[in-house]
C-alpha cells in the first residue's frame, strides 16, 4: 500500500497547472478544504483547467476511516468512469440480508433485482481515498496534509480565500473559489454564513468496530432492525475478507438518552461475535437530513457531508460525495473562466446537483427514512415476515403490492405513501 504522503506533502507533480514545488502560493484559482472523496474529486476536476490547492487537516489522507465502506455498484462505477481497482475492494457484495427483530430475514441477491453484476463493494477506504488524492495531484493540484483551515478571508461579504495553520504556522492563501469538503463538522459553511445546523432527528450518532476473528458471510451485507441494537436506526455487518468485518450501528440523535451508541454496539457484538476481537473503533455523526437550503454563497460551495448530501435512509455518503465533487469542480472551473464566483454563478452547481438522479430521489429517501424511524419492532417484524421468501418475479412494484394485498392488506395501507 502506497502512502499518499510520499507524493503529496506540500508537493504536486509538475504539470500545466501544477505548482511544481514545495512552497504554497499566495493565491490559487480554487482552494478545496478536505481531502475525502468529495474534496479530492472536486480538486481533480477543477485542476484540469485551474490552479488548485487541496488541504487536509490530518497527517494521513484516508485515516481514520469513519465509514462502513460499502458502496452500491452501478452508481459507483458510473461516477468513477471505470471498474473499481481490486486494490481498493475488500469484498464484492452479492447478497443483502435484512434481519427483523424476531430473527426473520429477507435476502436480496442480484437475481432478485434482475442483474448478473455484483450488488456493490466493501472498500478499503484508506487506499481508495489516497488514490483519489493522488489523482488530484497528478491532475495538477497542490496537496498539503497537516494543514488546517482556521477561517475564511472575506471582503465586502465575498469569500476571497482561506486562513490556514500548518505545523503551528499561520498563513493566508487567496482564491477565487473555496470548496468546503470538510465533513459533517464543516466549519467552512458556517464561516461563509450558510445554515448547516442539523436537528437531532436528522443526524445519526454512529459507532463501529473493525473486528477480526469473526465468522461472517463474505459476500453479504447484513442489516439488523429493531430497538435492541439501534433505536430508529440499524446495525450492520460489512465483511472485509479473511474473517474480518466492519460491525457498527447508528442511533438517531433524538433517541439517545443515557445509553450511548457504543453501549448498544457492545450489546450487538456480545450477541453476534462473543469471540470476535475489536481492533479499531470509530465514532461520529452522519447527516440523514433532507439537505441544505443553500449549498453556495459568494465564493463558496459545499460538497459531500459538509453539504449534508448523505443519503437519508442508508446514511451512505461516498456516492453523493463523488457526485457533488464532480459537479462542484466543473462549476468552479466555469466561475474561474468567467471571472465571476458570485452566488448567481455558483448556484448552477446547486441546481444541477439537486436535479440529477440522486438529488431527485432525496425527498423520497427522506420520507422513507422518516417512515422507518417511527416504526415499532412489531411493525418491522410484520414487514419482513411478509417479504420473507419473495421471488425474483415478485420484485416489481406490481408484484410487491400483490404480495402485500395477499398477506397483510393493512400493511399496504401503512406504507402506501412510499410506493
Amino acid at each position: 500500500m502506497h502512502d499518499v504522503r510520499h507524493v503529496c506533502i506540500g508537493l504536486s507533480r509538475r504539470g500545466p497547472h501544477g505548482t511544481g514545488g514545495g512552497s504554497v502560493r499566495d493565491e490559487y484559482d480554487v482552494i478545496v478544504v478536505g481531502a475525502g472523496p468529495g474534496g479530492s474529486t472536486a480538486a481533480r476536476v477543477a485542476a484540469e483547467e485551474c490552479n488548485v490547492l487541496l488541504i487536509e487537516k490530518r497527517q494521513e489522507i484516508g485515516s481514520p476511516v469513519r465509514c462502513a465502506e460499502g458502496v452500491p455498484r452501478p452508481p459507483f462505477s458510473m461516477l468513477l468512469e471505470r471498474a473499481p481497482d481490486p486494490k481498493w475492494v475488500a469484498c464484492e457484495i452479492n447478497a443483502i440480508r435484512i434481519n427483523a427483530p424476531d430473527g426473520t430475514a429477507v435476502d436480496v441477491s442480484p437475481e432478485m433485482i434482475h442483474t448478473e453484476e455484483p450488488l456493490g463493494y466493501v472498500l478499503e477506504r484508506k487506499i481508495f481515498d489516497r488514490q483519489l488524492a493522488k489523482e488530484a495531484a497528478r491532475a495538477g493540484a497542490h496537496v498539503m496534509v497537516r494543514t488546517r483551515a482556521t477561517g475564511l478571508i472575506t471582503e465586502d461579504g465575498v469569500v476571497k480565500g482561506v486562513r490556514m495553520n500548518r505545523l503551528g504556522e499561520d498563513f493566508e492563501v487567496r482564491s477565487k473559489v473555496v470548496i468546503g469538503a470538510d465533513g459533517v463538522e464543516s466549519q467552512v459553511g458556517r464561516w461563509a454564513g450558510l445554515n448547516t445546523t442539523l436537528k437531532l432527528r436528522d443526524i445519526e450518532s454512529c459507532a463501529q468496530y473493525h473486528m477480526d476473528n469473526v465468522d461472517v458471510r463474505d459476500e453479504t451485507l447484513d442489516f439488523y432492525l429493531g430497538s435492541r441494537y439501534s433505536p430508529s436506526g440499524y446495525a450492520w455487518i460489512f465483511p472485509k475478507g479473511d474473517r474480518a468485518a466492519n460491525v457498527g450501528l447508528g442511533v438517531l440523535g433524538s433517541k439517545i438518552t443515557d445509553k450511548r451508541p457504543i453501549d448498544y454496539l457492545n450489546v450487538f457484538v456480545a450477541d453476534k461475535f462473543p469471540d470476535g476481537q475489536p481492533v479499531e473503533l470509530v465514532m461520529g455523526g452522519v447527516p440523514v437530513s433532507e439537505g441544505l437550503r443553500a449549498l453556495t454563497s459568494d465564493g463558496v460551495m459545499l460538497v459531500g457531508d459538509a453539504a449534508r448530501h448523505t443519503e437519508p435512509l442508508s446514511g451512505g455518503g461516498i456516492i453523493p460525495a463523488l457526485d457533488s465533487g464532480i459537479t462542484a469542480g466543473r462549476i468552479a472551473r466555469k466561475a474561474v473562466q468567467q471571472k465571476d464566483a458570485s452566488t448567481k454563478v455558483l448556484r448552477e452547481y446547486e441546481t444541477e446537483f439537486n436535479n440529477n438522479p440522486y438529488g431527485k430521489q432525496r425527498k423520497r429517501m427522506y420520507k422513507a427514512k422518516e417512515f422507518v424511524v417511527h416504526r415499532s419492532d412489531e411493525e418491522f417484524n410484520r414487514v419482513i415476515n411478509v417479504m420473507h421468501g419473495v421471488t425474483p418475479e415478485e420484485m416489481t412494484m406490481k408484484g410487491i403490492i400483490a404480495r402485500l394485498l395477499k398477506k397483510d392488506p393493512k400493511l399496504l395501507f401503512m406504507i402506501r405513501h412510499l410506493l
